[in-house]
């Protein structure tokens, strides 16, 4: 094995993120979604017919083709700008001036090392300048970023830095805590495991706001 597909083993391995923007080619979206299901719907039947798979039973037909929409229409369609939650937001006319947190926001992802489900729940807070966004506009945007070939941190990372954008406001927060099944379900196979991230910017580097934070995540919902 050479010397540079160690490194990139020892990368994809430990999970490490190399950069916290998506490495996405300039040509990505010259080809249609239609385009990028044929062309990928080929790709899953030579997989599997290399893996001995026997593609003229019915059960695994239509296999290749239901994949590929996946992949491009649900799995991976966070890659797609066009797929992006629009940025509307609305005056803070009631004046509300505390802490904003949307928690336990289903996070479906996929890593980008293994391309195995990463599965988990999002904690999501903001504090208000002027500008308030709906509720489901806030998992739409952690939907929209967990759709694409993931790293945990860069995920964390995005949420955080596109809800800045969109309420105009430093003063945002976001707490990933996943499972990722290339570590459940292969290598080192600990199902119990669980991975945490945190990205803090504005007023939730201080740590009293931190703590509020964590303690209105630990509230339990009851109905």
């Amino acid at each position: 094995m050479s010397h540079s597909d160690l490194i990139h083993d020892e990368i994809g391995d430990n999970h490490i993120a190399t950069n916290e923007h998506t490495p996405i080619r300039k040509d990505a979206f010259e080809l249609s979604d239609e385009q990028k299901i044929e062309l990928i719907e080929k790709d899953v039947e030579h997989i599997l017919t290399v893996l001995g798979m026997d593609l003229t039973d019915d059960s695994l037909k239509g296999t290749p083709k239901r994949v590929a929409k996946m992949f491009v229409k649900e799995t991976f369609g966070g890659l797609n700008p066009k797929k992006k939650p629009s940025s509307s937001t609305f005056d803070n006319k009631y004046k509300y001036g505390e802490m904003l947190v949307e928690k336990n926001i289903v996070v479906y992802s996929t890593c980008e090392h293994h391309l195995l489900p990463i599965v988990g729940r999002a904690h999501v807070a903001y504090i208000s300048k002027g500008k308030v966004v709906g509720l489901s506009k806030m998992n739409r945007i952690v939907d929209y970023y967990a759709k694409r070939p993931q790293v945990q941190e860069r995920l964390t990372i995005q949420i955080v830095n596109e809800l800045k954008k969109v309420l105009g406001t430093e003063d945002v927060a976001c707490i990933i805590d996943a499972k990722h099944l290339c570590v459940n379900s292969r290598g080192i196979k600990d199902i119990e495991s669980s991975t945490v991230t945190a990205e803090f910017s504005g007023a939730f580097k201080n740590e009293s706001t931190r703590q509020e934070l964590l303690k209105y995540i630990q509230l339990e919902t009851k109905f």
